[in-house]
């Protein structure tokens, strides 16, 4: 895919005297080829992307957003980054609140990427009328919640190649240590032998997600937005953080393979609630009352949100689950935790983070069968990864083995957002996204969109 653009890079200037800059005094006084615009921030990932500086990246930020506690928010965060003792950012954000916030953005474009994080029904909508105004956009998940934002997203993609701009979501997961160990482990045939086909009882690659509305981001708890509890607004879970598991099953069972709707078959799909009382929901929102657009979902005080969903399906004739569960708040020392198998001819390789687990994700190695052979073979194999991953070794346990991980990779989920952000750079200079994440981004949307439309049949 645009394969004839010219690079970000090379073109920065003309992009930053092009897209809006007040003076041409102000476009030239940055030598940095990306400059950033952040649209509507509603959501503290948009803060996370901020906590880091890059080399790459002008220090001016243009913030364009509607008055209102979201933005003040997002603008507290980013100047708590710049005033840190440890490894300060310097973060210079114009900052621009109005109702036509998006008007007034789309004629100024101060910027050549737009960063979107926040009210999700707004979102599809934000990325298309960006990509059309020529700018690259990096857009938090998920990109659609329903059917509707689907087909829009998908002219999106297609306006962006006619555009020459790359459009490209926030898959922090892949980052995680363990996943990403999880699919080199995969490649190696002494250790894994061939994923299996699986049946819908015991799906050959599952994925179960466990979050918590009450939580802790950057040492302060976190206040989420009312309209985060309006599965209209937010989007359910089936459609939310399940993007992250279809994304990275794709992602490990199928590395850098172009996938399409034709090779995914769903089977079944189901939604649930979970509960909150009316104190929970003010100490997360701070809010004293259910603002008039829940009313529909609280019933006795109590407000339900389809905040749960499961996914039942074949990718390439692989059967696959992925399975998001939210609960108000974590138990103590305990967060988001994270449960994968994948299932091998020779071995299962699978991620738990339990309470046996200290609640950190570990990675474990079961072989299947009883080849007396096999832990030679496998060991031998678990040098290839252990040269991509230095330090990494292997423990015997009664099961099988756990990779035992140095701490120096496990760098924690806010730390992944830098990681996404210096990738999408990489991409921006060069130019173009590999060949295969295009298609598969729009494949993992019409995944989850897909399932709710099953689930409420």
């Amino acid at each position: 895919m645009l394969k004839k653009s010219l690079s970000v890079f090379t073109l920065a200037a003309l992009l930053v005297m092009n897209q809006g800059c007040n003076t041409t005094k102000e476009a030239t006084k940055s030598s940095k080829p990306l400059r950033i615009i952040v649209l509507d921030p509603g959501h503290f990932h948009a803060d996370l992307l901020q906590k880091t500086s890059y080399e790459q990246v002008d220090s001016t930020v243009h913030v364009y957003a509607p008055e209102g506690a979201e933005v003040k928010a997002y603008l507290s965060k980013v100047d708590q980054y710049n005033t840190r003792s440890e490894s300060p950012t310097n973060w210079n954000e114009k900052i621009y609140t109005g109702p036509d916030y998006l008007k007034k953005m789309l004629a100024e474009k101060p910027g050549n990427v737009v960063v979107l994080a926040g009210n999700n029904q707004k979102k599809t909508n934000y990325i298309k009328q960006s990509v059309d105004a020529g700018l690259n956009v990096l857009a938090d998940k998920p990109m659609a919640i329903d059917a509707a934002g689907f087909e829009l997203l998908k002219e999106a993609f297609a306006s962006a190649e006619k555009s020459n701009v790359l459009l490209y979501d926030i898959m922090t997961e892949r980052y995680e240590i363990t996943n990403a160990l999880q699919k080199e482990l995969a490649k190696q045939s002494a250790i894994f032998g061939e994923l299996q086909k699986g049946t819908p009882e015991q799906p050959a690659i599952s994925k179960e997600s466990v979050h918590h509305f009450s939580k802790i981001v950057s040492g302060s708890p976190l206040v989420r937005p009312a309209w985060f509890f309006d599965t209209k607004q937010q989007g359910e879970g089936i459609v939310d953080v399940n993007t992250h598991l279809v994304d990275l099953i794709q992602w490990a069972a199928f590395p850098e393979v172009v996938l399409s709707s034709a090779d995914v078959t769903l089977t079944s799909a189901r939604r649930w609630t979970t509960d909150l009382t009316p104190s929970q929901f003010k100490l997360v929102t701070k809010q004293d009352t259910y603002p008039t657009y829940l009313s529909s979902s609280v019933k006795d005080s109590i407000l339900s949100v389809y905040a749960n969903g499961e996914i039942n399906y074949t990718l390439k004739g692989i059967h696959a689950q992925v399975k998001v569960l939210w609960n108000f708040q974590a138990p103590q020392g305990a967060g988001d935790t994270h449960y994968s198998v994948m299932r091998g001819s020779k071995a299962n390789l699978i991620i738990r983070q339990g309470q046996e687990q200290n609640y950190k994700p570990m990675l474990y190695i079961e072989a299947v069968g009883t080849d007396a052979g096999y832990a030679q073979a496998m060991e031998a194999d678990f040098k290839t990864v252990e040269a991509m991953y230095p330090g990494i070794e292997l423990k015997k346990d009664t099961n099988g083995w756990q990779v035992v991980i140095p701490a120096k990779y496990d760098n924690g989920h806010e730390a992944h957002f830098a990681q996404v952000a210096r990738k999408y750079m990489d991409y921006l200079k060069a130019g173009k996204l590999p060949d295969w994440e295009v298609p598969n981004m729009i494949t993992k949307y019409y995944t989850t969109t897909q399932a709710l439309q099953m689930a409420n049949q």
